[in-house]
């Protein structure tokens, strides 16, 4: 085929693209903006056909610029093309015996870090929030789906997956390597403070979840606790559901998150109080690294007045998404309704914000990374410093109503 045979092939696919498209969105919609929104792509594609220095490649325009549509919506919501979404599939149909153990999203188009589990190889080889992964075992994550990471981070024990890292406030990336392993189910962490006061961190919200959280709320109240820290700080993995039965468990009435979306009606997730496992007061913390289900259970403990949520606004990504199979064998994964706190806010949006704000002080920054300390159950801490003072202060029978 020659090199005009080729243009005027090319050409006619633009036109006819064109056309399909138009008649399609004209059909589905009374909203003439999509429809502009084709035009203008088609005369910015026609274009670059005509007056690009070298002859496109059209199939590899138009991908690019699916992937760039799907990056200009949201960090969960991703096009894989057909190639792509072979692999995804290959790939996921294996069940992978270690992982890294990250929370990811996505930053300026590339796969980015929430947070590390406790005691995974993401947390020994010092991965944490804002972490940029440039390069993941040789590829590029620039409009990389998060759930195609995950895959590269996934695999058999002692697999080492080689990585470029844009560290927090560092302009150029390093070398990494992260060896994969099994990493076991993190472990419920409690403490006794001062007082009546006790003390609970979960770091995920796996399946399962909610009957080890009532279990520990049962045991704390038999040993004398009557006052509650719950800490969500770096809490970024889990089942959404068991964000909202474990808010259950603190709350005896009002609605604990509505779940909306364009094309579905609202789903609305309520308290129980045959649920209710702890009537005392409860301080609940969180950060930047606190999303998903645990926002969720953030946002239904503060709008419902049950108890003060202490730290930082949280990252904000609890929604859920779907995965849709396209007949050129491509597949998008598209966020199809985001959660809602009591109040209303879109957990998305707005993340989960703190009623009583706390910012690490500067003694509590490295120098070297300028990263904050891990969670803990110090009094030192200021999170729970702050929390203690709250909790101190307030009245169990009040609380409790």
């Amino acid at each position: 085929m020659t090199s005009v045979t080729k243009k005027i092939v090319i050409g006619l696919s633009v036109i006819v693209f064109g056309f399909v498209a138009v008649g399609y969105v004209r059909g589905r919609s009374s909203d003439d903006k999509a429809f502009r929104a084709l035009t203008v792509y088609g005369e910015v594609l026609d274009r670059i056909q005509r007056e690009y220095v070298d002859e496109p490649n059209l199939h590899q325009v138009t991908s690019g610029a699916l992937h760039g549509l799907f990056d200009s919506l949201d960090p969960q919501s991703s096009y894989l093309s057909p190639l792509e979404y072979t692999d995804y599939k290959e790939k996921s149909a294996v069940s992978p015996k270690a992982e890294a153990g990250l929370a990811l999203t996505k930053r300026f188009g590339y796969i980015s870090v929430i947070s590390a589990l406790p005691d995974s190889p993401a947390q020994k080889a010092g991965l944490q929030l804002g972490d940029v992964l440039e390069k993941i075992a040789g590829f590029t994550t620039g409009q990389m789906a998060i759930e195609q990471a995950q895959l590269l981070l996934s695999g058999d024990p002692g697999t080492v997956v080689k990585l470029s890292v844009i560290r927090r406030g560092k302009a150029e990336p390093q070398d990494m390597e992260i060896t994969l392993a099994k990493v076991p189910a993190p472990k419920l962490v409690e403490d006794k403070l001062e007082g009546d006061i006790a003390y609970l961190r979960v770091s995920e919200f796996q399946p399962g979840a909610t009957k080890q959280i009532r279990d520990e709320l049962v045991q704390l109240e038999h040993q004398g606790a009557h006052k509650l820290i719950l800490d969500l700080r770096d809490c970024a993995l889990g089942d959404d559901q068991e964000g909202i039965s474990t808010a259950q468990l603190f709350l005896p009435s009002g609605t604990i998150t509505s779940l909306k979306g364009q094309t579905m009606s609202p789903v609305v997730s309520s308290a129980d109080a045959s649920k209710v496992a702890w009537a005392q007061p409860v301080t609940v913390l969180i950060d930047t690294g606190t999303a998903g289900p645990a926002e969720i259970l953030a946002g239904a403990i503060a709008d419902n007045h049950r108890g003060e949520t202490v730290g930082m606004r949280t990252y904000g990504t609890a929604s859920q998404q779907k995965l849709i199979q396209l007949e050129d064998g491509s597949a998008l994964i598209l966020t199809l309704a985001d959660y809602y706190t009591p109040a209303g806010k879109e957990i998305p949006v707005d993340g989960v914000a703190p009623t009583r704000e706390v910012h690490p002080s500067p003694d509590d920054v490295t120098a070297a990374d300028e990263y904050p300390p891990a969670p803990s159950s110090s009094p030192t801490d200021p999170d729970v410093k702050k929390a203690i003072e709250i909790l101190q202060g307030a009245s169990p029978a009040r609380k409790a109503a």
